[in-house]
């Protein structure tokens, strides 16, 4: 049977399905943050509002996924750089800033490959990262995991907008890893490292 409540701020009528989507969107601070910070350079919405149906739409794509990974590449070198990783968690954030690394190469390549030129990676500090809030390693991990969710989002958002299907295939490659680097980073925490049954 399909219940429905109504919530006492609005008076809405949500379904219970809809009232779990709506309490797992509810994130705490430094997620959050990670999380915006993400989506503001990268918003999965507006990937899918344009589809690029050219070589040049996609490059504009890749473009917009390759700042996304150089956001992430600076964002590790902030939490490595803290002094507040331990020595194993510190080597789980290195790995996956090499990753992060591996993705923006084959992006960078490809986005030249396609005769167009990418763009380049801005200063750590250009990225407004909460670097005054992190006190603490939970901190680290829970800024890096809003990322981590902001980009698998962003990744979902481009696959299906691709003009070219080899692109669309490597994008979802992508957007794999992420998701991976999202639910590792939430175990660390203690946290559900698979919240959902889906991500968006």
């Amino acid at each position: 049977m399909n219940e429905r409540k109504t919530t006492a701020a609005s008076g809405d009528t949500v379904s219970p399905a809809g009232e779990q989507r709506r309490n797992f969107f509810r994130t705490g601070g430094l997620f959050a943050a990670g999380l915006a910070a993400a989506t503001a350079l990268a918003p999965a919405r507006s990937w899918a509002a344009m589809p690029s149906g050219s070589t040049a739409g996609d490059i504009g794509i890749l473009n917009t996924a390759l700042g996304l990974e150089y956001q992430a590449i600076a964002a590790y070198q902030v939490g490595a750089e803290s002094g507040l990783l331990q020595k194993p968690v510190l080597d789980v954030a290195v790995k996956f800033q090499g990753q992060h690394k591996a993705h923006a190469q084959v992006l960078a390549s490809t986005i030249e490959k396609l005769g167009g030129k990418p763009v380049m990676a801005r200063a750590p500090a250009d990225y407004g990262f909460p670097t005054d809030q992190l006190k603490s390693q939970a901190d680290v991990l829970e800024f890096a995991a809003g990322l981590e969710k902001g980009a698998a989002s962003a990744y979902l958002g481009a696959v299906p907008q691709f003009h070219d299907s080899d692109l669309a295939k490597a994008a979802a490659s992508i957007m794999g890893d992420e998701t991976m680097h999202w639910a590792i980073l939430l175990n660390a925490m203690g946290k559900d490292p698979v919240p959902a049954a889906f991500i968006s």
